[in-house]
């Protein structure tokens, strides 16, 4: 009986780490793509800034549009660039998060 109740303990000890390990990786991970889109969002306002004063410049209305189609050219590709590393950080979060979920059931094995 003591030995079953000291299995009990055990597997419980171990799904709580695994758990307790899978939400330290969402927070990492979420602090990762919070960063990466405060970075890009820096990025975007500063481009838009510069775009601005090339715009006040200006003195032909050919001109104009040529920076403005330029600018949104970039800003698309830009935003594609972004969308993509933001959706490799969740699926490296998704990884991490079920790593030790996944190692923690491989170790688990009821007796039979």
């Amino acid at each position: 009986m003591v030995a079953n109740f000291d299995n009990v303990q055990k597997i419980g000890k171990e799904q709580f780490e695994a758990v307790s390990a899978a939400a330290a990786a969402v927070t990492k991970g979420w602090q990762s793509i919070a960063a990466e889109t405060t970075d890009y969002s820096k990025k975007s306002f500063e481009k838009s800034r510069v775009l601005a004063e090339k715009l006040i410049a200006v003195k032909k209305l050919d001109e104009a549009l040529q920076l403005q189609s330029d600018f949104a050219k970039s800003t698309y590709e830009d935003f594609l660039a972004e969308a993509t590393k933001i959706g490799e950080l969740y699926t490296s979060i998704a990884k991490e998060v079920f790593k030790p979920i996944e190692s923690a059931a491989k170790a688990y094995s009821p007796a039979e």
